[in-house]
């Protein structure tokens, strides 16, 4: 084999729209897509065809247009899959708000953490379990208003809590912990409660063993969630036009007796 003269330039470097697209940055365009979706941006046979398109899309230039003229995706150029831990160059979810007023509000299971959480609860109580969550960035705030109600916070053993809020004629108890890993998820708690609690700590056993792995597992999830929704929109539509059209036939079927009469 021929070895390159020395000094010869070094090959170009492949431009960004040609690096290869992961399965992580397919899943992140289609989350973007199933938020327009929801939002009314795109109706059911835009969803359809752009999601079509995604999971054709080779390279990160494929995938730019497809989501070019939707809000969520501005300044957000499709990045590499860099791994690691789960936060990292998926897009962000949007801020979850839990409102707890004279009721409660429980947010658990497999989720995927948004950079910012608004927790309120008046003469209400909110949970929130970060122990099967999927954790897309390394920085997670919750901001807490407890008034004559409870917020309860649960989050895996080996990550970073810490807070800064105060109790007025309440409870604003907070276990910090600094996860050896620097790279772990960081919760932060700010906020207050006036004649309520805020109690934040993690759960013992809980913890994220391999985050890649709980990234991977948290995309699959999304495909099947984006998958059957889909359906489901395409299977209402279909409902609709068949009311339409037995409401024509029935309108016609009245025209006619109407005529013979």
């Amino acid at each position: 084999m021929t070895k390159p003269a020395a000094g010869a330039p070094a090959p170009p470097a492949v431009a960004e729209r040609d690096i290869r697209a992961s399965d992580a940055d397919r899943d992140r365009i289609a989350e973007i897509l199933r938020e327009a979706l929801a939002e009314g941006r795109l109706d059911p046979e835009e969803h359809a065809e752009r999601i079509d398109a995604v999971y054709r899309a080779k390279t990160m230039g494929e995938l730019e247009p497809v989501v070019r003229d939707l809000p969520a995706a501005g300044g957000s150029r499709p990045q590499p899959d860099q791994g690691g831990y789960a936060h990292g160059p998926a897009a962000p979810a949007p801020d979850q708000n839990l409102v707890a007023i004279f009721s409660a509000a429980v947010r658990k299971g497999r989720w995927q953490a948004p950079a910012r959480i608004n927790a309120v609860a008046f003469f209400g109580s909110v949970e929130i379990d970060l122990t099967e969550a999927v954790f897309p960035q390394q920085q997670i705030q919750i901001n807490v208003t407890a008034v004559f109600g409870s917020v309860e916070i649960r989050v895996p053993e080996n990550i970073t809590l810490r807070s800064s809020g105060s109790g007025i004629l309440g409870s604003f108890e907070v276990e910090t912990h600094e996860a050896g890993d620097a790279d772990a998820p960081q919760v932060q708690v700010n906020g207050y409660a006036v004649l309520g609690s805020v109690e934040a700590k993690p759960k013992r056993g809980a913890w994220i063993r391999d985050l890649r792995d709980r990234l991977r597992e948290g995309h699959r999830e999304l495909r099947r969630q984006v998958w059957e929704d889909h359906q489901q929109l395409r299977q209402e539509q279909r409902d609709r036009h068949e009311r339409h059209r037995a409401e024509q036939r029935e309108r016609r079927d009245r025209f006619r007796k109407g005529m013979d009469g």
